[in-house]
């Protein structure tokens, strides 16, 4: 049985495009390959054999990282179109969804309690892959300890899982009050704003590394906010809505910093026990509040038989993959597909307002829907973008030089032209 490693400490809660509960153990496999097998691989100098030994085992671990590169653009090609499907799917259906049945909180009470089946559907996978298999028991209990060295208490409940859990109800179900007051089109466009929520508040609570692009993302969201506001001149109805969907992506940041902060990162099984214990939770404790609000009125239904059984598993459904895929697809996948996706959700919902006429985009929301998704493309930029930017630079430059160098080392002697032949070579083997 493998030893439990340790979590990894939440030093950036920006580093990936998509802040999500996961990580992948194997994912610098393939990188820590390349920089192992550099020192076995030197050739002795004025040695034939072991050069090209050495270059053909060079060759062979391009080769297999360019396919393992290749593979993983292909899913990430797969998975753009299933999160955009789940997300734009799932906000469609619950927007028909209270046209039937007007009740947000049983929606989200509903939707929620489908988490149950993460932990399950873990350990099916568990069984037929994994080469070790274990009991549920044995693997509930190692996944436990992501929880601490005596697992899962009481007060380990009431302290780190319990508040998440009130966040997670708090996002989903504020987000389903905001499609009540305003279109999809403007729901799934300030929702993306939650990226630029969660490098604030990652810069202010976790010391984040501060980016001037990022920085301007964030003020490009904002005014995104702001423009959205005053496409609708500022009614009640629209401003309430907008301050439901801003606050929801405020609540989703939260959840993700602040995870990051207190529990760090976590694997498959771990996310999957976490995820399932929130699920879990909903059902025993917040089960009497749909009881309440039918009761008074609030979120009523004349008989049970009219409730529409099959919108309200079709929400809940298509959120449980939307789930799966942003927090287990990184195992197949780049972080950066994830996020494509959500962002692509904005056109597709934009598309079905349009031909249901639902929506009328003027200049004012066309130009904040595009800030806003600009803005949340420039928060996928990685730290070093500006270094990748003037390598490139620098690459096209030297590629574009005209080839003196070449003809005046041609009349210098032959012992000066290979010194320096070889010292440009070992230069750029570095």
């Amino acid at each position: 049985m493998k030893k439990h490693s340790a979590r990894v400490a939440p030093l950036s809660a920006c580093n990936s495009p998509v802040l999500t509960l996961t990580k992948v153990e194997e994912e610098e496999r393939p990188r820590e390959h390349v920089a192992h097998s550099g020192p076995d691989v030197q050739p002795a100098a004025g040695a034939a054999g072991p050069e090209s030994s050495s270059t053909r085992r060079k060759l062979h671990c391009c080769i297999r990282i360019t396919a393992v590169q290749v593979r993983k653009a292909l899913w990430g090609v797969a998975m753009v179109m299933c999160v955009c499907s789940s997300w734009a799917g799932s906000t469609q259906l619950a927007k028909v969804t209270f046209k039937h049945f007007d009740a947000p909180f049983t929606l989200t009470w509903f939707a929620t309690t489908w988490n149950c089946l993460f932990f399950p559907l873990y350990y099916v996978g568990h069984l037929c892959k994994s080469p070790e298999r274990q009991t549920a028991r044995q693997r509930l209990r190692e996944c436990c300890r992501f929880f601490g060295d005596d697992g899962l208490t009481p007060k380990v409940f009431f302290t780190k899982v319990a508040p998440f859990g009130l966040l997670w109800i708090l996002t989903n179900y504020l987000y389903l009050q905001a499609l009540r007051k305003i279109n999809t089109t403007d729901v799934s466009a300030l929702f993306c704003c939650n990226k630029a929520f969660v490098f604030l508040l990652s810069w202010i609570v976790l010391r984040d590394r501060f980016m001037g692009i990022r920085i301007v993302a964030a003020i490009l969201a904002i005014a995104g906010i702001v423009m959205m506001t005053y496409a609708d001149g500022f009614h009640s109805h629209s401003v309430i809505g907008i301050t439901l969907v801003v606050t929801s992506a405020s609540m989703s940041a939260l959840y993700k910093v602040l995870f990051k902060m207190v529990l760090g990162s976590a694997k498959f099984g771990e996310a999957a026990l976490f995820l399932t214990i929130v699920g879990g939770a909903n059902f025993v404790f917040i089960s009497i509040v749909p009881v309440v609000l039918y009761l008074t009125r609030v979120e009523y239904i004349e008989s049970p038989g009219d409730i529409p059984w099959g919108y309200l598993c079709g929400v809940a459904a298509l959120l449980f993959a939307f789930n799966i895929l942003v927090n287990f697809g990184i195992a197949i996948t780049y972080p950066t597909s994830i996020s494509l996706g959500i962002v692509l959700s904005v056109p597709v919902n934009a598309m079905v307002d349009f031909y249901s006429c639902e929506i009328n985009f003027n200049t004012v929301r066309l130009i904040a829907v595009s800030i806003i998704c600009l803005g949340f493309l420039m928060l996928l930029l990685p730290e070093d973008w500006d270094q990748c930017i003037i390598r490139l630079s620098t690459k096209l430059r030297k590629r574009d030089e005209p080839a003196e160098g070449g003809a005046q080392a041609g009349t210098s002697t032959g012992l000066n032209w290979r010194g320096r032949t070889r010292t440009s070579m070992s230069t750029f083997s570095r």
